[in-house]
């Protein structure tokens, strides 16, 4: 007998950071000069300080052994100073916050610990593709909720039928967005906590580009909601805030249900996070933070250098003030899928098109700012010299 795939696994779609990486190097084979835009992956380094931080605890034999599942007492401590000083939030560290590999496995092991074959859990689109594929995984089914311009990228979750809200366990929402950008209010967090307490929901906040902002007002976290608890969980990171993508560490943080759920997942299929790697979180967190505030900057430098270029061009972008992306309209009379084709095979630029995300994504494509400005200058010239 053969070796075949799981159904599971065949029901995926194919991942599209994946195939972006296919094209782009297609692109590099036919000699073509390539500026990729593509995946959101911060080019500067992490800061120094975090790094001597790491350093030390490495040299330190007790961060050598397995570490606690549900994280070190130390950082979930600072998770939770963190939350009061940032939002206001009290916590409890020992249920109520949950170190990660990365907010993305969070994300992914969360709908075992509480979706059963054949529930329904509410997926915004366009979205993180983790949200539908982790919901495949634990056996449920994803109803998709477009988000669209005109709802400043909300989900209109009033419209799901009552048949379907009736299967539902869980209701995601990412904000600041990925991939629009759009950022969201506390009102409209109180009124979807009180949704999900009526329908017997769990709110599934992702929060990881809370951070990146080039403004002094603190994006809502959805715990700030009194009672909040009660439904949320919210996954954060320090991959985006703090140039951290490959260190892998981030948190959950929520009611204690949510997270000995998900402890309970975790405990059985991973080790937890490299201590040394949880010290330097803590530094992270507890030092300086001109560093984010100085990234926050030039990440507004290079967008306005971007957009200033795309707008010569005719072309037309959705204002925001988070996140390192831009979500750009296609031109008309060309789909996403065909914009972002001719950027790359025409100009040698690598964006991501919006339909990627989900079908509400049709008409846009999102470019990350992950280049320095006179890269994002010439990406814009060369994007500027197609006849759309």
């Amino acid at each position: 007998m053969p070796i075949e795939f799981s159904e599971r696994l065949l029901a995926l779609p194919p991942y599209l950071f994946k195939e972006l990486d296919r094209l782009r190097d297609e692109a590099r084979e036919r000699g073509m000069s390539i500026i990729d835009l593509g995946v959101g992956d911060p080019d500067r380094p992490t800061p120094n300080r975090i790094i001597a931080a790491l350093a030390k605890a490495a040299e330190n034999a007790e961060n050598h052994q397995y570490p606690v599942y549900s994280g070190m007492n130390s950082f979930l401590g600072v998770v939770a100073n963190w939350y009061k000083e940032r939002h206001g939030v009290t916590l409890d560290p020992k249920t109520e916050v949950c170190s990660l590999i990365g907010s993305k496995e969070g994300l992914a092991h969360f709908p075992l610990a509480f979706v059963n074959p054949g529930d329904v859990t509410l997926v915004p689109e366009p979205a993180y593709p983790v949200y539908s594929s982790s919901t495949l995984f634990a056996g449920g089914k994803a109803y998709y909720m477009p988000l669209l311009e005109k709802n400043g990228f909300w989900p209109d979750y009033k419209a799901v039928p009552a048949d379907v809200l009736k299967k539902a366990k869980i209701i995601w929402v990412n904000y600041p967005n990925n991939p629009t950008g759009a950022s969201t209010t506390l009102e409209r967090y109180s009124e979807l906590i009180e949704f999900a307490r009526r329908n017997d929901l769990i709110v599934v906040s992702d929060a990881a580009y809370s951070e990146v902002t080039w403004n002094d007002r603190p994006h809502p976290s959805a715990l700030e909601v009194p009672g909040a608890k009660d439904v949320v969980i919210e996954f954060h990171s320090l991959s985006k805030t703090y140039n951290m993508t490959g260190w892998r560490v981030g948190w959950a943080a929520g009611g204690a249900k949510q997270i000995r759920g998900l402890g309970l997942v975790k405990s059985n299929i991973d080790s937890g996070v490299f201590q040394a790697v949880q010290w330097a979180a803590m530094e992270a967190l507890e030092g300086p933070q001109d560093c984010v505030k100085s990234m926050g900057q030039l990440y507004k430098e290079r967008r306005e250098t971007l957009i200033k270029g795309l707008t010569k061009a005719g072309l037309e972008v959705f204002p925001t003030e988070y996140t390192f992306y831009v979500w750009l309209k296609a031109p008309k009379g060309l789909t996403s899928a065909e914009f972002a084709s001719r950027v790359l095979n025409e100009a040698g630029v690598v964006i991501t098109p919006g339909n990627g995300f989900g079908p509400s994504g049709e008409g846009w494509a999102r470019i990350a700012l992950v280049q320095e400005a006179s890269t994002l200058s010439e990406a814009a010239e060369r994007i500027g010299s197609l006849k759309f």
